[in-house]
Formats: C-alpha cells, sequence, structure tokens
C-alpha cells in the first residue's frame, strides 16, 4: 500500500478581500479535486484572504497508481486560470515508511 501527499501553495484574486470572497475560490477547487477521489482539505493559511494551503492525499496499491492521481490533480490546480499555483509539497509513503 502507497499513500501519496500533496499540499498546493495558492496565491488568490486580488479581489479576494474576506474569508468570503476567499471560500468563493477554495470551495470550487476542494470540490473539482474531489472527483479524483482523494483526501482534500483547506490546510492552512486559515487566516489569510489571499493565500490558500490545500492538501490531498490518496491511497493505491502501487505508487505509480498514487503518482497519476496526484499528478492530475496538480496538473488541475495548475490549470485554473483565477488562481496562480506557488509551490507543491510532495510525498510518497509507503509501507516501510
Amino acid at each position: 500500500m502507497y499513500t501519496e501527499t500533496a499540499v498546493f501553495d495558492l496565491l488568490l484574486p486580488g479581489d479576494s478581500q474576506s474569508l468570503k470572497q476567499k471560500r468563493s475560490y477554495v470551495r470550487p477547487i476542494i470540490a473539482m479535486l474531489k472527483k479524483y477521489e482523494v483526501s482534500v482539505a483547506e490546510v492552512g493559511f486559515h487566516d489569510l484572504h489571499g493565500r490558500a494551503l490545500i492538501g490531498v492525499a490518496v491511497v493505491a496499491g502501487e505508487p505509480a497508481q498514487a503518482r497519476a492521481v496526484v499528478d492530475t490533480c496538480e496538473n488541475q490546480v495548475a490549470g485554473r486560470p483565477e488562481i496562480e499555483l506557488l509551490s507543491v509539497k510532495r510525498r510518497l509513503y509507503g509501507d516501510d515508511d
């Protein structure tokens, strides 16, 4: 069994001046990622209006499967024109970890 995690550091548009506006950007991203059958949540920068950290985790039988799902999630987030993906931190965990 393998688990891969990723944390996406997002820069939100300048009109994200309140937590309500921030949610209007973060919620659709989280909903879109859930379609890939991953666990996903906002995991940081809760009090910053213009930034968000979104964490994703997937469990698979093979490391290539886990990588492929997280690759897809990363590409989907990076392809969203309204936000800027600043960085991605990924880690693969296996039976030996």
